[in-house]
């Protein structure tokens, strides 16, 4: 990445996005009814006629990954083959994990699994019973293991490559080089970079409209609040201003402080549950509930409307690949960023497996307690979310035990944090994005992308609720879905012409990375947007 590189706006890709996102807020600002029916007719339309493209190029990306840090690959260094990596792996894995999903499991760790125990999954058992608990572990783990950090680990492995091997700019667009040649910086490159923008931009507004939900619930639970939608659009302006002021201000080594401790805040909530909690049924739930998902990935990766329930697969599964590809772009450069000097097969091992492992932990804690509270105590919990939404489920759960009122403001406090540091993310990429990749984008600009985030994150709430916001990512991931396929290719490509000698692993010359050695670690996107 050079440090070099100029920082003001790239009109191809500013204006055409700004454009589109303008015309979009503007439309749903004046038109919120017309809006929401043209893109209900849209998710329609994509969802039976593409819906088959997302599951099967998810489950591509899951082989292909895989195949790479298996294959001879897998000792390709990402830098020179003389580089070692720039952070120790601990901090290396937190600082993704914290960044890729933290929001994502606060609100659906309990939701999700309580969703699929009341109404199971394509009938595969009975409501509310010990088998449906199973269905629903079982597909709460896929939804949030393997394919999502899959998709993360293309995009982050193909740019890392390109910036760090290849010395290409840190543009999404710069890793279609192979395939495109001189046409990657071009009006097709341009275009690649337009659809990266617009997909990271409905990514955060997403994440955006579902922390305020959350915080809204919490924030009822403990003061009577009310649960409306002016609290929710309040709470994203409150946060919109928060997270402007961390990318903008040079504050990079107090988010990273909040991050980690965020991270560790995380951990002592499922410490307590785990301690407070029916400890041996979460074990149990999570040995059979690994085994029933492993012993059913195949299936489960290649399910499609063609003879299952379509409406539940766009509302779940199709929903939550749109959404991790949507996410992909910034989360992608992210973890580029911070895996200089790792082997392709170190790569893939980091972004896959072990955040997996700790997303399975993670949800047998949340919805194990929760269906035992169901199964055998207090209950409650499912009439809960039906009535209230998926917001809710959390603090009704925390209810149950010892000092809810404390866990329930740690929880908003967790939520809070998150949605800050994920929407922080978001605002630098997008200036980067629109800034010719620059490690810097201006703060003007960081500051238009993050307003109009939170301006999208409010109209997305006002025309829909939840529906909305699955419905703009769903949307606004289906043509970033393509550059997503055509980043395996180009990535392929570049593998294939590597020497035998940097395939082992062995040094061999290689041209002049940019100068990016002596960053220090307070100096980099991800952390000051982490």
């Amino acid at each position: 990445m050079e440090r070099s590189r100029p920082s003001g706006i790239d009109p191809a890709v500013f204006w055409p996005a700004m454009f589109i996102i303008l015309g979009f807020v503007g439309w749903g600002t004046v038109f919120p009814e017309s809006l929401s029916a043209v893109s209900k007719t849209v998710l329609d339309a994509i969802i039976a006629d593409f819906g088959w493209s997302f599951v099967f190029s998810s489950a591509g990306f899951v082989v292909f990954a895989l195949f790479l840090a298996m294959s001879r690959f897998g000792k390709i260094r990402l830098g020179q083959d003389d580089e070692r990596p720039e952070f120790r792996t601990a901090s290396w894995i937190c600082m993704m994990f914290s960044v890729g999903m933290g929001i994502g499991l606060m609100f659906w760790g309990v939701a999700e699994p309580i969703y699929h125990f009341a109404d199971p999954p394509h009938g595969q058992a009975e409501p509310r019973t010990l088998e449906a608990a199973l269905v629903a572990m079982k597909y709460s783990y896929f939804h949030w293991a393997l394919h999502p950090w899959a998709i993360y680990a293309v995009v982050g492995l193909a740019i890392a490559y390109f910036t760090f091997r290849k010395g290409k700019s840190n543009l999404i667009s710069a890793a279609f080089t192979p395939i495109l040649g001189e046409a990657a910086s071009g009006p097709i490159g341009k275009a690649i970079d337009v659809l990266a923008l617009i997909a990271t931009l409905f990514g955060t507004a997403t994440s955006l409209g579902l922390g305020a939900q959350q915080i809204n619930s919490g924030m009822n639970f403990l003061w009577g609040t009310g649960v409306s939608n002016a609290i929710a659009l309040a709470i994203i302006g409150v946060m919109t201003v928060l997270f402007i002021l961390s990318a903008v201000s040079g504050v990079g080594k107090g988010i990273q402080f909040l991050s980690n401790m965020n991270m560790i805040i995380a951990m002592l909530l499922l410490v307590f549950l785990v301690c407070i909690g029916p400890t041996i049924f979460m074990f149990n739930t999570f040995t059979e509930s690994l085994g029933f998902y492993l012993s059913d990935l195949v299936s489960m990766s290649l399910r499609t409307a063609a003879f299952s329930d379509g409406k539940w697969l766009g509302n779940w599964t199709i929903f939550y690949w749109a959404w991790w590809i949507s996410w992909a772009p910034f989360v992608g450069v992210f973890i580029a960023r911070i895996s200089r000097g790792r082997t392709i097969k170190e790569f893939v091992i980091g972004v896959i497996l072990i955040p997996s492992g700790v997303t399975f932990i993670w949800f047998t804690i949340m919805g194990g307690t929760a269906f035992h509270s169901e199964l055998f105590g207090a209950g409650g919990i499912v009439e809960a979310v039906t009535k209230e939404g998926a917001a809710v489920s959390l603090f009704t759960l925390l209810a149950q035990y010892p000092f809810a009122w404390l866990t329930s403001l740690t929880a908003i406090f967790l939520v809070a944090i998150f949605f800050i540091s994920g929407a922080d993310a978001g605002a630098v990429v997008m200036g980067m994005l629109s800034s010719r990749g620059t490690l810097e984008p201006k703060p003007g600009v960081v500051v238009l992308w993050g307003v109009l985030a939170g301006a999208s994150a409010a109209v997305l709430l006002v025309m829909g609720g939840l529906q909305g916001l699955q419905t703009a990512s769903i949307i606004a991931a289906a043509p970033f879905l393509l550059v997503m396929i055509g980043l395996c290719f180009s990535l392929w490509h570049a593998l294939l012409d590597e020497p035998e000698e940097g395939r082992a692993g062995r040094p061999v010359p290689t041209s002049a990375m940019p100068g990016t050695g002596d960053v220090e670690a307070s100096e980099l996107v991800p952390e000051a947007a982490s």
